[in-house]
């Protein structure tokens, strides 16, 4: 069993010591907030992730236990605009019923009751694929989660975020140029050494910025391992981690979920040495034609840019969690390694290709 909201296998282990808080205030506060709740409630601590910390919440429920899942933010100084539960939340609760997305519980914003804001969702029993090779599956399966990862995305970029209330979620227009100001902010907040990549990275991406002023919400961080699907089919039943979404552009996402066919860390997903004629697992051009066939596009022009700031940006990201790495505030006890010096230079080597 998998927790939504985690992206991890069942391995759940006690409260890690830097993100502890004071349970029985969580179990009261919880009370006449959440329908159901029993007189008891067990805290485990989700293992993995590197962002909000998350729990499995489990109480005694009339009909048998019952189990949710928090997530709140991390302890400790936190970058500008990081780790917005509240953003999560909210845009998880406004596409219930159009996008597959767990169901929300309740938002805490006041950070007396456990030390951080946090809020709580239900608990979802599915397969979370780690690896994105998905080795062990039949082709036929493999071929149908990809092409529901890929259906899941274009449903998501063809919402109507006007009609449910998310207007003001991000500012529509000029994304990429707003975007590579706001990672840029945040790689030198967390900077620790000189990385020439980034430097020219920095200084070159803003200028080639394409015209394409498309607008859809962005998920931000739309991977295989970011999402959920059933036991008994390869069906998606859940995406995960909104963290990073906003008001953006459409091709931010498909080009950053096209990473997985240029990265090499199997951390983050990897396809490195996948047989695409024999495997089920379709090529990065097939992939993304059946997005443009489903999206009514006749294909991506400048593809290298938008393929070059997605891997940019999680070069920043990368940097932020290698510093709360160092400073023994990250959300899973990760060694600290800097993945953004290599990230800078594929970055950089896509956008000269």
């Amino acid at each position: 069993m998998t927790g939504a909201g985690q992206k991890h296998d069942t391995a759940t282990t006690e409260v890690a010591i830097a993100h502890r808080f004071e349970e029985g205030r969580l179990h009261a506060y919880l009370h006449g907030r959440i329908a159901g709740l029993g007189s008891r409630l067990e805290v485990r601590q989700f293992q993995g992730g590197t962002s909000n910390p998350t729990f499995l919440l489990t109480t005694d429920g009339a009909e048998g236990p019952r189990h949710y899942v928090l997530r709140k933010k991390p302890p400790g100084a936190l970058l500008a605009s990081a780790h917005q539960v509240d953003r999560e939340f909210r845009i998880m609760k406004a596409l219930e019923g159009l996008v597959p997305v767990p169901h929300m519980q309740h938002l805490c914003e006041d950070p007396e009751v456990i030390g951080a804001a946090f809020y709580v969702m239900d608990y979802l029993d599915g397969r979370i694929f780690r690896d994105a090779r998905l080795p062990n599956l039949p082709p036929a399966e493999r071929t149908a989660i990809y092409d529901q990862l890929n259906l899941t995305l274009t449903k998501l970029h063809q919402v109507d975020f006007n009609a449910i209330g998310l207007s003001d979620y991000g500012r529509p227009g000029n994304y990429f140029e707003r975007q590579i100001k706001r990672w840029t902010k945040q790689y030198r907040d967390a900077e620790t050494e000189l990385l020439p990549e980034m430097e020219a990275l920095i200084e070159t991406l803003p200028k080639l910025v394409p015209a394409d002023e498309s607008i859809s919400i962005a998920h931000g961080d739309y991977r295989l391992e970011n999402t959920m699907y059933a036991h008994d089919e390869p069906r998606l039943i859940a995406v995960l981690d909104w963290e990073l979404s906003t008001i953006g552009h459409p091709l931010a996402d498909i080009a950053y979920n096209c990473f997985l066919w240029h990265s090499k860390r199997s951390s983050w997903g990897t396809l490195d040495g996948v047989d695409f004629a024999t495997s089920g697992i379709p090529t990065e051009e097939a992939y993304l034609e059946a997005y443009c066939r489903r999206t009514g596009r006749s294909g991506v022009a400048h593809w290298n840019f938008y393929l070059a700031f997605s891997v940019f940006r999680l070069a920043a990201i990368s940097q932020g969690v290698y510093r709360r790495v160092l400073a023994g505030v990250a959300a899973s006890n990760r060694r600290a390694e800097n993945s953004a010096p290599s990230l800078s230079r594929q970055a950089l080597a896509i956008l000269q290709r």
